[in-house]
């Protein structure tokens, strides 16, 4: 049995798009290079609707978001990318950053309230470049 190429890939499920809010893909790109590679993958499989070790579903008003943590290879630094599936059939990025242990392993609440900030602006963002013309 042969199997179908895509550019180099076996052709599996389609991707769902994957959209950047805010400094997020900036955010991701400064991450050491093994957190990008296993934070890439996790995103890739988010994408095929596949589930990944390291991307677990955030509680309370942020249910709507995956957070993706990867520790570097030092074991010492944790790294989180938040990403939504929720709006349409479109992945939205929309936070990257270190976590720095002040207060155990809770996201600081400045950061959920940019997270929330930038879900909205997913949402915002959906409306205007995919959501069907009425």
């Amino acid at each position: 049995m042969s199997k179908q190429w895509r550019r180099g890939r076996p052709a599996g499920p389609a991707d769902r798009p994957l959209e950047f809010i805010g400094s997020s893909r900036d955010d991701l790109s400064s991450f050491p290079l093994e957190v990008k590679l296993v934070t890439g993958y996790a995103l890739r499989q988010i994408q095929r609707g596949k589930d990944h070790p390291d991307a677990k579903r955030m509680k309370g008003s942020l249910r709507d978001v995956i957070e993706v943590s990867v520790s570097d290879v030092s074991g010492k630094r944790t790294f989180r990318t938040t990403c939504t599936t929720t709006i349409g059939d479109v992945v939205y990025v929309l936070h990257a950053f270190q976590k720095k242990a002040k207060s155990g392993i809770a996201t600081p609440k400045p950061y959920l309230n940019l997270i929330e900030q930038r879900l909205k602006a997913a949402r915002k963002h959906y409306e205007e470049h995919y959501a069907e013309k009425k």
